[in-house]
Parts: C-alpha cells; sequence; structure tokens
C-alpha cells in the first residue's frame, strides 16, 4: 500500500510527459518556429539573382535553376529549429510571419547561418518590418512555416 502514491505520481509524470512530447511532435510535423531574424544584404537583384555570386551554400544544388525560380521569391538562410537542415532545406520557401505586426511574406532558403532562426534578404527584411522597430533593434522576431507550393 505505501507504493500506490508512488505509482500515481509515476503515472501522473508519464501522461505529462507524453502530452509535452506530443506537442512537439505536432510543432515539428508542422515545420514551424518562432524565430529571431536578422537581415543580410544579399541584394540579388544587383547581381542578376546569381547564387554563386554570393558564395550561398546551396549554389551547388541550385545554381542551374531557371532564373525565375531564383527571382520569385526574396531569399533566406535558414537555422531554424524546426524543420529539414543542410541540402534538404536547399529551395524550400518559408512563409514567414512578424509576431509584432502580422505582416506576411516568403522566402526562399539559398543559404545557412548560424544564429538559430533565420537571416533575411533586406528586402525580404523590410517587408515584414512594417512598423519599423525591427530595423532599429536589429532584428525582428518572426514564425516560420515551410510551405510546398513553390
Amino acid at each position: 500500500m505505501a507504493l500506490r502514491p508512488f505509482f500515481v505520481a509515476l503515472a501522473a509524470a508519464v501522461i505529462v510527459l507524453c502530452f509535452g512530447m506530443g506537442s512537439n511532435a505536432t510543432e515539428e510535423a508542422n515545420d514551424e518556429a518562432i524565430v529571431r531574424a536578422t537581415y543580410h544584404l544579399y541584394c540579388p537583384e544587383t547581381i542578376n539573382w546569381d547564387l554563386g555570386a554570393v558564395n550561398a551554400y546551396c549554389t551547388t544544388w541550385d545554381e542551374d535553376k531557371p532564373f525565375a525560380w531564383r527571382q520569385e521569391y526574396g531569399w533566406t538562410a535558414f537555422c531554424g529549429p524546426v524543420g529539414p537542415a543542410g541540402q534538404a532545406s536547399c529551395g524550400r520557401c518559408l512563409h514567414l510571419t512578424n509576431v509584432e505586426t502580422g505582416a506576411e511574406t516568403t522566402a526562399r532558403i539559398v543559404d545557412q547561418c548560424t544564429n538559430g532562426g533565420l537571416d533575411l534578404d533586406y528586402h525580404v527584411f523590410m517587408s515584414l518590418d512594417t512598423d519599423g522597430n525591427g530595423i532599429f533593434r536589429g532584428h525582428l522576431t518572426v514564425k516560420y512555416k515551410f510551405i510546398d507550393d513553390c
């Protein structure tokens, strides 16, 4: 009988742990997270959307993509905590939302970063920074979600 409270507590801990893991699994399945986004001066419009000119990580796999594909969306480096990494992220698109203002856009992953979030091309950053607070602080808080239709 003395073990009964122990087993009740153990069962409760297992339930909490399972529900916690379940929410993580859902987040990962959605490939969605909230991260810090900084900006980078890729300036693709000045280099004819040439990935090699900026030594982007994804150049090896995406430099021969059609011009229309390379210019369809603004560029970003990706190193977020949720979703594919490395080559598997190259060419994928992200739906981005500024969590403070609700401004939204889409960006294509062309590079890697090390800041644990996103390094957006300046024009992508500015399209999300509708209140000017991001440029003032040097970063935005952005929700990203991988999308398949790009």
